[in-house]
């Protein structure tokens, strides 16, 4: 039995899509996790975040398409797991050995920022963003 070639493709969703850049080296992942609310926001992203998305690094720069997401408020934390211990790893002082980053270009300065800090919109349509990591 002979199928057309020609389908009814369905619609694409709207998606926050994200760039991450400035991957300083090729070891380890890179994780990407979007949070609802402020609790367990940057930490604790394996028990708190909405979604998760880890990628193997390929060259200076990574990639998440987080889709399914309804209209609202949310903060993402990245880092750079060159170990693949599931966290930043921080020396003795707090200070992180791996790179990290945070949507709204929200700083960290003698801790993590706030999810407050970190927080976007997102209404629904698509959205692109870039955040670069910092080491």
């Amino acid at each position: 039995m002979l199928f057309p070639l020609t389908g009814y493709g369905q619609a694409e969703c709207a998606a926050i899509n994200v760039k991450i850049e400035n991957i300083g080296n090729n070891t380890g992942v890179i994780a990407c996790a979007i949070f609802e609310s402020p609790e367990g926001f940057p930490d604790k992203f394996l028990e708190f975040a909405s979604k998760i998305m880890i990628t193997q690094i390929r060259g200076k720069d990574a990639s998440f398409e987080f889709s399914d997401i309804k209209p609202g408020k949310y903060a993402i934390a990245v880092i750079h797991d060159e170990n693949y211990n599931g966290k930043l790893d921080k020396n003795w002082l707090g200070i992180p050995k791996e790179g990290y980053a945070f949507s709204s270009d929200a700083k960290a300065a003698l801790s993590a920022p706030s999810f407050s800090d970190a927080e976007f919109l997102y209404d629904g349509r698509d959205l692109q963003m870039s955040i670069k990591l910092k080491y």
